[in-house]
C-alpha cells in the first residue's frame, strides 16, 4: 500500500491537521500530548499542548476567553482576526509550516488550529519545571551573589539581562539535534564582541549534524572543538551569572544550553581557568594574595610529587639544606610503586565521593582516613612521606578553580611522574618541556591558549599576577580583539 504523502503546511481542513498531529507527535498515544476541541461561532478549533510544560490554569483561561466569544460576538466577523485579538498572551506567532509547529509544540508552546484557516497560532506560555536559582557548589564565594544558573534557558537568559541592561546585548537562539531539538542561546554584546568569533561560532553550530544533544553543554563543546582528545578544557564553564556577565561585557561570547546549569565562555585561555570570583570580592591586596596562593597550589599539584620523586631517586640533586627530604627507612615496596598506587587510590576515593549519597559521605571519609592514613602506613604499604606529598598534590588540584583544568593537570602530573621514573632528571625536564610546548601550540577559535605568557603580553601578565583595582582596568583583553577596547575612561585628577 502506498503511503499517503504527509502534509507540509497547515490545511484548511481541520481533520487533515488532526491526522497529521496523530501521526507526527503521537496524539492519542503519548499520554502527555493533549488536545481540546471547542466550537466558537460555529467554527471548530483545536488546542494542542504538552501536559507538564504548560500550566493548567493558562489552558483554562485560554479556553474561557475563546468560548466567551459565543456570547459577545456575531457570526459574521472574521474568526481568525477576532481570535488573534482576543489572545491576550504575551507572545503569539502565526505559522503555516507544520514542521515548525510541531517543534514549537514539543518545546512547550500551545498550538491553536481553526477550521478553514491555512495558518495556526503559536502561543508561548511555557512553564518548565525546575529548581530555583541557588549558589553553585563548585564556585562558592564568602561574599557575593548567591544565585546561579538553572536548567531553564529562559531563566538563565533573564539572570543575564538582570546584570546587563545594555540594549546591544543579543541573545540568538538556535536548535541543535534533529530529535532532541535542544535550544542553544548565543549571547554577546553587538558593539563589543568581535564579528569573527560570532560568525565562527554560528558556523560551527550550523555544521553540527546529530540527532540529539541530551548531554547538553559538554556534548556541544565536543561537537564544536577540533582537538577532542586534548585533556585541557578549551572552553570555560561557569554556573555563576555574575562571572558570565563579566565576560560578556569584556567581549567574550557565552553559549547557554537548555537543560544545563552551566554556560560556555568562548574563547578562553589556560590562565582564564585560574581565576575565581572570590578574588574580586576581596580588596585588591587580599585578592592578589589569594591568587598567589592559588597559583602556588596549582603548581604544587603538577610538579611537587614528581620533583620529590626525582630527589628520592637521585639524592645527589638535593642541596645540603634539603637533605631531610626522602624516606628515612627502606621499604620493600619501591617508592615509585607507592606513589602510583597512592595516587590511583586517591582517584578511587574522589570517584567514590561523587557517587556516595550525602548521608554516607562522612562514613566514606572515616574509612579513607583509617585505611590510607593509618593502617596502610603501619603495614608498610606506604611510607609517611608518600602520603604527605600525594595529599598536598591532591589538595592543590582541589584548589584549582576549574574542575576541568584540575583533571587535565593530573594528566600532566602522571606524565611527568612516569618519565621521571624511567629517565630521572632527564625525564623530568623532557616531560615538563613537552607539556609546556603542547600548551603553547593549543588554540581555541584561533586564540593562543597560553596567552598572555606566550605570546608575551606585559599588561596581560601583570593583570593575571596582580588583582588590579577596578578603576585601573581601563581596557578589555586584547587577545579577543573587542570592537570597543576601552572599558572605562579614567578622569585626570
Amino acid at each position: 500500500m502506498k503511503r499517503k504523502k504527509s502534509l507540509q503546511v497547515v490545511s484548511k481542513k481541520l481533520d487533515e491537521n488532526v491526522q497529521f498531529m496523530k501521526d507526527e507527535v503521537g496524539v492519542g498515544i503519548s499520554f502527555d500530548v493533549d488536545y481540546r476541541e471547542i466550537v466558537v461561532l460555529r467554527n471548530r478549533m483545536q488546542l494542542y499542548y504538552i501536559n507538564g510544560l504548560v500550566d493548567d490554569t493558562v489552558i483554562v483561561h485560554l479556553l474561557k476567553e475563546l468560548v466567551n466569544l459565543n456570547d459577545h460576538e456575531s457570526e459574521e466577523v472574521n474568526i481568525f482576526e477576532l481570535t488573534k485579538n482576543r489572545l491576550v498572551n504575551q507572545q503569539i506567532e502565526v505559522e503555516n509550516k507544520l514542521q515548525n509547529i510541531t517543534d514549537q509544540l514539543l518545546a512547550g508552546l500551545i498550538i491553536l488550529f481553526i477550521n478553514g484557516e491555512k495558518e495556526a497560532f503559536i502561543i508561548d506560555v511555557r512553564n518548565y519545571a525546575g529548581r530555583q536559582p541557588e549558589e553553585p557548589d563548585t564556585e562558592r564565594v564568602i561574599r557575593g551573589a548567591r544565585d546561579g544558573f538553572t536548567e531553564n534557558i529562559i531563566e538563565n537568559c533573564s539572570l543575564m539581562r538582570r546584570r546587563i541592561k545594555d540594549p546591544r546585548l543579543r541573545n540568538k537562539i538556535v536548535q541543535i539535534g534533529k530529535r532532541s531539538k535542544t535550544d542553544v542561546c548565543i549571547s554577546f554584546i553587538d558593539n563589543i564582541a568581535n564579528d569573527f568569533y560570532i560568525e565562527e561560532i554560528e558556523k560551527l553550530l550550523d555544521e553540527i549534524d546529530i540527532d540529539n544533544l541530551v548531554m547538553a553543554d559538554k556534548a556541544l563543546v565536543e561537537l564544536m572543538i577540533d582537538k577532542k582528545w586534548s585533556p585541557f578544557p578549551l572552553v570555560r564553564f561557569t554556573e555563576r551569572p555574575d562571572v558570565a556577565a563579566h565576560h560578556i561585557l569584556s567581549g567574550y561570547i557565552v553559549l547557554i544550553v537548555d537543560t544545563s546549569p552551566s554556560v560556555i565562555i568562548l574563547p578562553t585561555t589556560y590562565f582564564d581557568h585560574l581565576e575565581h570570583a572570590e578574588e574580586y570580592r576581596q580588596t585588591p591586596t587580599v585578592g592578589t594574595l589569594t591568587r598567589w596562593i592559588r597559583i602556588t597550589a596549582v603548581l604544587a599539584s603538577i610538579f611537587l610529587l614528581p620533583l620529590w620523586l626525582l630527589f628520592v631517586l637521585d639524592p645527589n640533586l638535593l642541596p645540603e639544606t634539603l637533605s631531610f627530604i626522602g624516606p628515612k627507612e627502606k621499604s620493600s615496596i619501591p617508592i615509585y610503586i607507592q606513589i602510583i598506587v597512592a595516587d590511583i587510590g586517591v582517584e578511587f576515593l574522589r570517584m567514590a565521593a561523587v557517587h556516595t549519597p550525602t548521608p554516607l559521605a562522612t562514613a566514606l571519609g572515616l574509612i579513607a582516613a583509617v585505611l590510607i592514613g593509618d593502617i596502610a602506613v603501619k603495614v608498610g604499604l606506604f611510607t609517611p612521606e608518600v602520603i604527605l606529598y600525594v595529599a598536598i598534590s591532591t589538595i592543590g588540584s582541589y584548589v584549582t578553580p576549574s574542575y576541568e583544568l584540575s583533571v587535565a593537570n593530573k594528566f600532566i602530573k602522571f606524565w611527568i611522574v612516569i618519565m621521571t621514573i624511567l629517565f630521572k632528571a632527564t625525564g623530568f625536564v623532557f616531560a615538563s618541556t613537552i607539556a609546556i610546548l603542547y600548551l603553547v601550540q593549543l588554540k581555541t577559535l584561533r586564540t593562543p591558549y597560553f596567552w598572555p605568557l606566550i605570546p608575551f603580553h606585559p599588561r596581560g601578565i601583570w593583570q593575571f599576577i596582580v588583582r588590579v583595582p577596578v578603576q585601573k582596568v581601563v581596557e578589555r583583553p586584547v587577545v579577543i580583539h573587542p570592537k570597543d577596547i576601552i572599558r572605562q575612561r579614567v578622569k585626570d585628577n
